[in-house]
């Protein structure tokens, strides 16, 4: 029986409807959230937040046309991450009141989120395969460029690696070294610049950071800062503009979010192909090495959600598309209007 949830997970107005919403939502999030009101449009800043999210929302369509995500047509993966992530904007947002002047510390999360769709692009291409060189050095440079932004991707390359093995089944000595080729190639590239302007203690700080923990006590009294691009960071990139309520509640609904899906698809898995099940526990793996993240490291909330919500997008995105009892349709619009009121919570009291 298709329900309603089935048909608009099905429709192919899904993504344009919800791509106007967004572009509501955004206008709403600039407007009031970063108090620009009548001037959102001709600021800079906010256009380029914009367009990061829009390419990061096709990236996912891609993502889930070329891995055959879901054995249906549907948009819910994309639709999914584009609604969480302005919801999410709010609280993981790293300039402090606008955008002026631009600077690449206020787009690190979003360029980070950018980062790691375009990891996976090219990761999953080399399914079953040892010589897929090319696909593994453009994954890991992916990650390399984000690790600019945010080093502590470099504490996933082991969890990557071994992923390779266990389910991508593409390490060999070759994919190996083209892996460490590609982490190290933006280093090698920006590294001439500090080289030239004999700056050697801002790359050891952007390394140094690795070994770097706040208590857990200690992360809700610190206030977020700006952080200048590629080598230096926030002290605290946990921002608590105001309701320290709002990142808690958002948190804990992805996770909510994160944790429906991964059940729904431990228990359907047998229903799809072999391949997409092997992408879907990569996407559990990195989901649970995330979560770990947080207990660990919590100040670092806000990269740590953006890369959640990409993983959270393609689990829950087979749960509303796949689901087809009353009590899932009942959940699709439950799931929805939530997401809307804390969004609009975000907005105006984050």
């Amino acid at each position: 029986m298709r329900r309603l949830q089935n048909k608009i997970a099905e429709s192919r107005m899904t993504l344009s409807l919800v791509s106007i919403l967004g572009a509501l939502l955004a206008v709403a999030y600039g407007a009031f959230g970063l108090q620009l009101g009548n001037l959102v449009f001709s600021n800079a800043g906010w256009w380029v937040q914009v367009a990061l999210i829009a390419l990061s929302t096709m990236l996912m369509v891609e993502l889930n046309n070329s891995n055959s995500l879901i054995r249906i047509y549907s948009r819910m993966v994309s639709c999914s991450f584009l609604l969480l992530t302005l919801m999410a904007l709010p609280v993981s947002d790293t300039s402090v009141a606008t955008f002026a002047p631009v600077s690449l510390s206020a787009f690190q999360p979003s360029l980070v989120a950018l980062s790691f769709i375009v990891f996976y692009l090219f990761f999953l291409q080399a399914y079953q395969d040892q010589t897929a060189v090319g696909m593994i050095y453009g994954a890991f440079f992916a990650l390399g460029v984000g690790s600019m932004f945010f080093v502590h991707l470099f504490y996933f390359v082991p969890l990557f690696w071994l992923l390779m093995g266990i389910r991508l089944n593409a390490m060999g000595w070759r994919t190996f070294f083209a892996s460490l080729l590609g982490l190290i190639t933006p280093y090698w590239l920006i590294g001439g610049w500090f080289l030239y302007q004999q700056d050697y203690l801002t790359p050891l700080n952007h390394f140094m950071s690795l070994a770097q923990f706040v208590p857990l006590h200690e992360v809700f009294s610190l206030q977020g800062q700006h952080a200048a691009p590629f080598f230096t960071e926030p002290e605290l990139l946990l921002t608590l503009h105001g309701s320290v309520l709002a990142p808690v509640f958002t948190l804990l609904f992805v996770l909510l979010l994160t944790f429906t899906g991964i059940i729904h698809f431990l228990r359907q898995s047998s229903n799809d192909k072999l391949r997409t099940q092997m992408i879907y526990e990569l996407f559990i793996f990195v989901t649970l090495a995330i979560i770990l993240f947080y207990v660990l490291q919590p100040q670092h909330y806000v990269f740590l959600l953006r890369m959640l919500i990409v993983n959270t997008a393609t689990l829950i995105g087979h749960f509303l598309a796949l689901t087809r009892t009353k009590t899932t349709n009942i959940a699709f619009f439950v799931i929805l209007a939530l997401t809307l009121v804390l969004t609009g919570y975000n907005i105006f009291f984050s």
